[in-house]
């Protein structure tokens, strides 16, 4: 799917993932996975990686899986739990699956965990849909 490609490409060379260094692991319809790696410029004042390093990575997932069947989606609204302390050296993995969608909204759950399968957090989200096709906005 030529959409699925231009995703990947855009997300290659959007700044704010290139910051946190999240690469894209599987793409497809209504699924996303994508990885980082906890370093030490991510951690918070108690030496374990900061919430909102980890909401980067989850919104990572839910960006991809959400764009992923060619409609411009942005997000309306993110609820979410942490469950376990991540820590420097860890590699995070984020995955978004699509629950439900209508023609103007989108469903997610989307769940961060170690390499162990220690889950991180969870979330649900919900994103509005745009009447727009991805392939006429990322050019």
């Amino acid at each position: 799917m030529r959409e699925i490609d231009v995703l990947k490409d855009k997300f290659s060379k959007e700044p704010y993932s290139r910051k946190f260094n999240i690469e894209v692991v599987e793409l497809k319809k209504g699924y996303a996975k994508v990885k980082m790696k906890i370093e030490e410029d991510l951690l918070n004042i108690f030496g374990i990686a900061h919430g909102g390093a980890v909401f980067s990575i989850m919104d990572a997932a839910f960006e991809l899986a959400s764009n992923s069947s060619g409609i411009v989606s942005v997000a309306l609204s993110m609820s979410i739990t942490f469950t376990a302390p991540a820590n420097i050296g860890d590699t995070l993995y984020a995955e978004a699956y699509e629950i439900n969608t209508t023609r103007k909204t989108g469903l997610y759950e989307i769940k961060v965990y170690k390499e162990d399968k220690t889950l991180i957090a969870y979330s649900q989200a919900l994103v509005y849909r745009k009447n727009k096709k991805i392939l006429d906005v990322l050019k």
